[in-house]
């Protein structure tokens, strides 16, 4: 059914889209956190109300999570020459994935935060607690739960987004999909690519939810 270089070509593949999505996730995270977490600071019912600031931030947000994100590939292509000097493969997919990300994690990281009952917020600040303390102690210590399984949610996200990369070069199993199972009509390739993308999606959802709900016995 498969022949051995086909074996080690979806191998190599799963392994590339593991490297993909892991790092495009981190690097999501390292630039959406911050931005999820400004947005609800500053917005008027935040801890740190400005207007300004949050108008500027919201458009931005809206504006780069509203482009699709295979046009978003294309547009990219010269800042992801730029940063891993090639618009193709493993690496190249990881710059335009981490800015398609970030948006989309801003805004769960802010509706995260927006849940955290603001009885807890108030008692902080009646004890002296500055916006710091508040934002780490408070904030993202009460929103934890939340904020996990929107790590989940990222994930299945950026694992669709990496398999759609596969149309224009770039890596992992949809690189493989399109390039094999699609343009060379091989279903062999095709379709065990497809199921292990959904394992991998059912996978990380079954963990992250699991550890939300461990965590949620814990709190309780």
């Amino acid at each position: 059914m498969w022949t051995e270089q086909e074996i080690l070509m979806i191998l190599q593949g799963l392994w590339e889209t593991v490297i993909i999505v892991g790092v495009s996730t981190f690097f999501g995270y390292i630039l959406g956190m911050p931005l999820g977490v400004l947005l609800a600071v500053t917005d008027t019912d935040g801890i740190k109300p400005h207007p300004m600031l949050y108008k500027i931030l919201d458009v931005i947000t809206n504006v780069l999570r509203s482009v699709p994100f295979i046009i978003l590939l294309v547009v990219l292509i010269p800042l992801t020459r730029a940063i891993v000097g090639k618009s193709y493969g493993t690496a190249a997919t990881i710059v335009p994935l981490v800015i398609a990300a970030a948006p989309f994690i801003g805004r769960m990281v802010e509706s995260s935060i927006k849940e955290v009952d603001h009885g807890v917020i108030e008692a902080a600040q009646s004890m002296g607690a500055g916006t710091f303390k508040i934002i780490w102690n408070v904030l993202l210590a009460e929103a934890r739960t939340s904020l996990l399984v929107g790590v989940t949610i990222a994930f299945g996200t950026i694992l669709g987004y990496s398999a759609m990369a596969g149309a224009v070069g770039g890596g992992g199993l949809g690189s493989i999909a399109i390039r094999y199972g699609y343009n060379r009509w091989q279903p062999n390739i095709l379709w065990p690519c497809v199921i292990i993308l959904v394992l991998l999606v059912q996978l990380f959802q079954y963990l992250g939810m699991k550890i939300s709900r461990d965590l949620d016995r814990r709190r309780s």
